[in-house]
């Protein structure tokens, strides 16, 4: 189940924005009370809340006489006290994304909002932050979308990694295709996760040679001899911070080839 949840609280309350100059409102409104502690005072005009605290350090409340709410964060402070109350009530909410699909555990509709997950579970597939989620399905059992990710070349793999790795994916199309540039060292590059995909140097740690790979498709040969990459900001060497350009284009590899 989902844990997170929103707090509504609604009534003809007094409104205590302390966040700078103190100001003081009163009418009949409805508090949000969001699981981050985001607190939005709302009346019945347009869409902007006529009070807020973003993120607040803490949020107390108490239903004992209407009700109370008090957020602060740092020397700010807002306050809502209920002469008359309406409401007090909570609510299970998630993140709201795009829909992609439908979760395998218990039949709800999957979303994509940063990672993918279930409106209706606890279920969550962690993706790469440039994955294209597709329309088409796994070929396994799960039924889960596949995504496109973009790691040297394009890579169309389940969203679960238990089920389809991107990992294995890029290991098996770059591992030890690139040699490790160091002066005097003859390892190659093996494709290893630590915290994201990188080409490391086999010889590690005598040899702490290693690239982050970046997203996008293998597009020649620096001049340092690494491979470069065309990304959405344009074309780059595998060593981020390598200045020699371009030294070979695939173009030209592929012209040999014919």
């Amino acid at each position: 189940m989902i844990d997170d949840a929103i707090r509504v609280l609604a009534g003809d309350c007094t409104v205590i924005a302390e966040t700078g100059d103190r100001e003081e409102y009163r009418g009949r409104v409805t508090t949000i009370v969001k699981p981050d502690n985001t607190v939005l005072v709302h009346d019945s005009d347009g869409y902007q809340p006529v009070a807020w605290l973003t993120r607040a350090d803490s949020v107390s409340s108490d239903r004992a006489d209407g009700f109370t709410l008090v957020a602060k964060k740092d020397t700010q402070t807002l306050r809502i006290a209920a002469h008359d109350r309406d409401g007090f009530a909570t609510y299970p909410v998630s993140a709201a994304g795009t829909p992609v699909g439908t979760c395998p555990d218990c039949g709800g509709t999957l979303v994509r909002s940063g990672d993918v997950h279930c409106v209706d579970c606890d279920t969550r597939y962690g993706i790469p932050a440039d994955a294209t989620v597709r329309d088409d399905k796994c070929d396994c059992d799960c039924g889960l979308p596949r995504m496109r990710v973009e790691r040297g070349l394009a890579f169309d793999v389940c969203i679960d990694r238990s089920c389809e790795s991107l990992d294995d994916a890029v290991r098996e199309a770059f591992d030890r295709e690139w040699d490790c540039p160091e002066p005097g060292c003859d390892g190659d590059l093996r494709i290893l996760r630590r915290g994201g995909l990188i080409a490391g140097c086999e010889h590690y740690p005598d040899c702490d040679t290693g690239f982050a790979i970046p997203a996008g498709i293998v597009a020649g040969e620096c001049g340092c001899g690494l491979p470069t990459f065309e990304t959405r900001s344009g074309t780059r060497c595998l060593d981020a911070t390598c200045d020699r350009g371009l030294a070979r284009p695939l173009e030209a590899d592929s012209a040999a080839d014919d």
